[in-house]
């Protein structure tokens, strides 16, 4: 078999056949197929794209190029979660100990921030002694007894994913709903989950913009575990404003053990509570409406808050930090912005908003870039509040003043303040299964 042909026949939008799926997922993995070849092919997937058999086909050979991990030693289904992306979106840090607290085991493997995006695991991280990197045995010991662990992914897990990832990136095939759905759901097969449940964010601060953007992805991605036998799930969910107040790793720590405390934000709140009881329908607990009692009584009796605190203890965090928050990274430097009108916030760019905090220090731009824990921003005026001139739009956390005057000017960009109110934002738009789409 030739890549020349193999590209050809996508070229000219023929259906690619499972064997040459596998052959060009191969040659990636193991470099004998060169970067201008497979850039080639992505180029023209995203021209002509794949159907359901071939995406859910190239999505099985990546997962398949790597290390798969298998949960059995873990008795229970396993339900994962996977978020596309957004700013503020510290949802795991509640989610996996209210669903663990109900007896559903949570083995997650999560990711680093990036770009305006926050990470996982650098809010987990932020906890004085917390490990996520602990080896497979260990990681199965904490989910046994604890019933939730949350660590990195393995440095093999689907290679070819990304290599393919790395040239997308540099040769603009990243908008491609048939390989941005295989990219994500390769790293959720190869990790083991029963069933899936996706997080598919819409809005300025998602790489999808509008909920029928997110909905066809989701019905890509929901497709493709169907398809592979495992149940998925998707809730396609707002990021046209930053989820919660806080963003930045140390201060979203603080604001997911309010909401666990029953004191949180309502918008968090309500997508937490949400993404919980659809972990536990997927797990056999009942259906949605009772899922949602479930979850919500955790909160009130304190059982989901219990559980983080055992969880951060097993991985060697310190329990106490969550406590007592003086115990976390402090910020050298804090800083109001304020309002030079008074009106309404009409919008938010939320990618401006994660673009902030990166500049204030509390995220990276390049992979190998360092983070300060205690960086970011706490929001005191979101879309939709009254502001009056002068008045606080936010908290900003820095080391130095530099850092602070960066991180103002991009957050104050970030506002749009008129004289009326803008239409309310929900915080759902749809829910996407192999029955079909539910919209809100």
């Amino acid at each position: 078999m030739r890549m020349f042909d193999v590209i050809e026949a996508k070229r000219d939008g023929a259906v690619l056949s499972d064997e040459e799926i596998r052959f060009f997922v191969e040659g990636v993995a193991t470099g004998e197929i060169p970067d201008y070849q497979a850039a080639a092919l992505c180029m023209a997937i995203y021209l002509n794209g794949m159907n359901a058999h071939e995406t859910a086909t190239l999505t099985l050979a990546m997962a398949a190029s790597g290390d798969q991990v298998d949960l059995s030693p873990i008795p229970g289904i396993k339900v994962d979660k996977h978020s596309t992306g957004g700013v503020g979106d510290k949802t795991t840090l509640v989610v996996a100990p209210l669903v663990a607290s109900l007896g559903v085991p949570v083995a997650k493997m999560s990711g680093r921030g990036l770009g305006h995006t926050g990470g996982t695991l650098d809010k987990l991280e932020a906890i004085p002694g917390f490990s996520t990197a602990l080896d497979r045995e260990r990681f199965f010991e904490v989910v046994n007894t604890v019933g939730c662990a949350v660590i990195g992914q393995t440095g093999n897990l689907c290679p070819a994913d990304k290599q393919l990832y790395a040239l997308r990136d540099v040769t603009a095939t990243i908008d491609s709903i048939p390989l941005i759905a295989s990219s994500i759901m390769s790293k959720k097969i190869a990790a083991g989950a029963d069933a899936i449940l996706l997080d598919v964010k819409c809005g300025s601060g998602a790489f999808m913009k509008t909920p029928e953007q997110a909905i066809e992805l989701a019905k890509a991605m929901v497709s493709i575990g169907e398809e592979v036998g495992r149940t998925t799930v998707a809730l396609i969910t707002d990021m046209d404003r930053p989820l919660g107040k806080a963003i930045g790793n140390a201060l979203e720590v603080v604001e997911a053990v309010r909401v666990l405390e029953g004191r949180g934000a309502e918008d968090l709140t309500a997508v937490c509570v949400e993404l919980a009881a659809n972990m536990l329908s997927l797990a056999g607990k009942g259906d949605l409406v009772a899922c949602r009692s479930l979850a919500e009584r955790q909160i009130e009796n304190g059982e989901g808050l219990a559980k983080l605190l055992q969880m951060v203890e097993a991985q060697g965090g310190n329990p106490h930090s969550l406590e007592d928050f003086s115990l976390l990274p402090q910020p050298g430097l804090m800083r109001e912005v304020r309002s030079a009108r008074s009106g309404r916030v009409f919008s938010m760019n939320t990618e401006r908003c994660g673009i902030a905090s990166v500049a204030l220090g509390g995220g990276r731009i390049r992979k190998e870039d360092g983070i300060d824990y205690a960086a970011g921003i706490v929001l005191e005026r979101k879309t939709g509040d009254r502001v009056e001139v002068g008045e606080t739009l936010a908290r900003i956390y820095a080391a130095d003043e530099d850092h602070l005057d960066e991180g103002e000017r991009l957050l104050a960009s970030a506002y749009e303040i008129r004289d009326e109110k803008p239409a309310e934002l929900p915080h759902f738009f749809a829910r996407v299964s192999s029955s079909g789409i539910d919209r809100y």
